[in-house]
């Protein structure tokens, strides 16, 4: 017999579901959380002390529909222009109803209940700024390699999670949420410093996002190289010669200075990105080279345009998996690199101790006990499970990683097989199904063989997409990876049925958002899927003499939106952002 244990305890002064019934929701089991095992079989979690929802302020009814702290209601925007802009309250952005699947039913408003409701974090990226291998200096090949707001990483996702933590519930039906889920690229550089303030980030703790010399950031922003923004010197870099950007006296302490996160008052769960996996989110781990340079007392922060291009040329054709034209690039350039203190917690951490990390007590919160991880998963060496998410709602979360390097995804044989029979099952016990990942199905086209399991086949996004087409009990694939909001229909065999994709911009690049997705039965053959995007906490408007935890918040999204080489194009169409996605009822 299976065994299954709630994480949270129902509210004696809260009842949920005559709260439901009361606002016209369904009745669900409201936070209920508990693993199923990479085996295929529902494993208790374990207890976790988790906090109630009725320690939250209780809106005036009634709770739904509302706008408030979402981008129904307003969101951050500024000008147009090519230097330094200011942000501030822009016009919201309107619900689109998306009938690519089928058309919608008139009345269904009145008749639906909700199913289920939760939030998607994806791609924090909280970064370690002074880590000896990050690789800033290939920032003129492309903007990822270094942004001017990645100081501010840790206080922008505390943001996030005060944010969250003061939502009403769900916008559209009322129903409580039920949980937090991060799809991948927590971190950046696979750091055991970043693995820490993650863990503190979501589940409460105090973070000091400095690594080296406790007093002093020794990154490349005090670095005296034009090509970064030096906000504290008066230095005329590029991004002050050519985009206005502000001197900011007393940023870079403020910037490395404790912060205070509450951690979430929801339960909350994990998948894994290839940032997490690998080292500079794309080098197949194993080389203690790496190792031993990422805790040592070098590191390099100007390189020449011509070898810049030839190793990011490489990285983008898929070359260099195991990081060897890394290595000897860092080899090669020793006198170039400035000294810094050397620090241990830079070490990076490997998948078992990114498992231990979630499965330690210290970092349980409102739980639940490993965050979708078990000891089954340490035990077996597997970063996939599968959770229940309401009464009739089933989670599978995936590894869509690539032991063998680069930072496209894929999936094992094993895996694929082990998915297959959750879907089974799911369809057995008329469960509806929701499948999480860190790639897109687009981003899953590298099917390099994993180093620890020889001979065993890699399967692709297309592949994966239609074993999820044939399955009727999905409703939809949400991921993140492109740091780009979309959404895409994915029809059923004979024109029929069929799920939603749904890709959600990063917190690390502008827009730095995060979303509410909603599931609700409307009784009339088809179900909806409500997704709302949401931003941080912080305010849009930023005060350069407010250095303090909030204050830092607004600067890292009003700097991310200044940002060289960002792209305005990630917060997608209206139809990739607040939607009713319409699909039928399998």
């Amino acid at each position: 017999m299976s065994r299954i244990r709630s994480v949270t305890k129902a509210a004696a002064a809260f009842d949920r579901r005559t709260f439901l019934a009361a606002t016209g929701a369904v009745t669900l089991t409201a936070g209920l959380g508990y693993a199923v095992g990479a085996g295929g079989s529902e494993a208790a979690a374990g207890p976790a002390t988790a906090r109630n929802l009725s320690s939250r302020k209780g809106p005036a009814a009634p709770l739904a529909p509302y706008t408030r702290g979402t981008t129904l209601d307003s969101v951050a925007a500024g000008p147009a222009g090519s230097t330094y802009r200011r942000l501030g309250d822009g016009p919201a952005w309107q619900r689109v109803v998306r009938s690519d699947l089928t058309a919608p039913r008139s009345g269904r408003e009145a008749r639906r209940t909700a199913l289920a409701a939760f939030v998607q974090f994806t791609d924090l990226h909280l970064v370690d700024v002074q880590h000896p291998l990050r690789y800033e200096y290939l920032r003129s090949q492309t903007a990822s390699a270094w942004r001017p707001q990645e100081a501010l990483s840790v206080a922008g996702a505390v943001a996030l999670v005060e944010r969250v933590n003061a939502l009403r519930g769900a916008p559209v039906t009322a129903s409580p949420l039920h949980f937090v889920m991060t799809t991948g690229d927590n971190t950046d550089n696979n750091a055991r410093s970043e693995l820490d303030w993650f863990l503190k980030t979501m589940s409460g703790g105090r973070i000091t996002p400095n690594t080296g010399d406790p007093r002093h950031y020794e990154g490349v922003q005090n670095s005296g190289v034009p090509l970064y923004w030096h906000p504290d010197a008066a230095l005329r870099d590029s991004d002050k010669q050519h985009h206005a950007f502000p001197r900011i006296p007393g940023f870079l302490e403020a910037a490395i200075a404790e912060l205070r996160s509450p951690g979430l008052n929801l339960p909350w769960y994990s998948t894994v990105g290839n940032h997490d996996a690998l080292p500079g989110g794309c080098y197949a781990p194993g080389d203690s080279f790496f190792a031993e340079y990422a805790v040592g007392g070098r590191k390099l922060m100007d390189l020449p345009a011509s070898a810049g291009k030839a190793i990011w040329d490489n990285v983008q054709q898929g070359g260099d998996p195991q990081g060897a034209a890394f290595r000897h690039l860092l080899e090669s350039n020793t006198r170039a690199m400035r000294a810094v203190t050397p620090d241990e917690t830079r070490a990076p951490f490997t998948p078992a101790e990114y498992l231990a990390a979630h499965l330690d007590p210290a970092h349980t919160g409102p739980g639940p006990v490993g965050h979708g991880y078990t000891q089954a998963n340490l035990d077996a060496a597997t970063q996939y499970y599968a959770f229940r998410i309401s009464d009739d709602v089933l989670g599978v979360s995936l590894d869509t990683t690539d032991p063998g390097g680069h930072y496209e995804g894929s999936i094992s044989t094993s895996q694929l097989a082990w998915l297959t029979d959750q879907l089974k099952e799911a369809e057995k016990r008329g469960d509806r199904v929701i499948v999480f990942s860190h790639h897109t199905s687009k981003s899953m086209r590298n099917l390099r063989e994993d180093p620890h399991h020889p001979g065993e086949q890699r399967h692709g996004g297309k592949e994966l997409a239609a074993l999820l087409t044939r399955h009727r009990p999905v409703l939809a694939w949400v991921n993140g990876h492109s740091h780009k909001n979309k959404i895409t229909p994915h029809t059923g065999e004979n024109g029929t049925g069929g799920y939603w994709e749904i890709s959600t911009a990063s917190h690390v690049d502008f827009p730095q958002l995060a979303r509410i997705i909603e599931i609700a039965d409307n009784h009339d053959g088809t179900l909806s899927l409500f997704t709302t995007c949401i931003e941080s906490s912080a305010p849009h408007r930023t005060d350069f003499h407010d250095l303090g935890q909030t204050g830092l918040a607004a600067l890292y999204r009003e700097l991310s939106f200044n940002a060289p080489g960002s792209r305005a194009t990630l917060s997608g169409t209206p139809g990739d952002r607040n939607t009713e996605l319409v699909l039928r009822k399998g």
